[in-house]
């Protein structure tokens, strides 16, 4: 088990060495100062969400994802892609005053008119 720790650190301290992306590494580095594999897997995660963020097409929805987590893309694609679902789901509900209520109270969180709707309506 040592041999295979050290295998998988040496390959991971390697790899995060040649790093490219410096935004997402130093969030690697800043999470994880002393775990190399675990600094792979932050850097991994966190290029692969700015990667998506960089092609998503909602910007208001964007706009509310960038202003929640302004250093982390990774909480920026799962609030994008949260927000996002519940600005369609409450697109597709039909007028109501429930629906004027939920969007009145939260004009700028799709995730909280969603969550205020549904309330109101049972």
């Amino acid at each position: 088990m040592q041999k295979y720790t050290y295998d998988n650190q040496s390959s991971a301290k390697r790899y995060m060495a040649s790093a490219s992306d410096y935004d997402s590494k130093k969030i690697a580095l800043r999470e994880y100062p002393e775990d190399f594999s675990m600094q792979k897997y932050t850097y991994d995660n966190q290029s692969a969400a700015k990667r998506y963020m960089s092609s998503v097409g909602d910007y208001e929805v964007k706009k509310i994802a960038l202003r929640e987590y302004p250093s982390d893309f990774s909480m920026q694609k799962y609030t994008y892609d949260q927000q996002y679902s519940a600005k369609e789901y409450m697109k597709a509900m039909p007028s109501s005053s429930a629906k004027q209520q939920a969007m009145r109270e939260y004009p700028n969180d799709y995730s909280m008119q969603k969550y205020t709707y549904d309330r109101l309506r049972r």
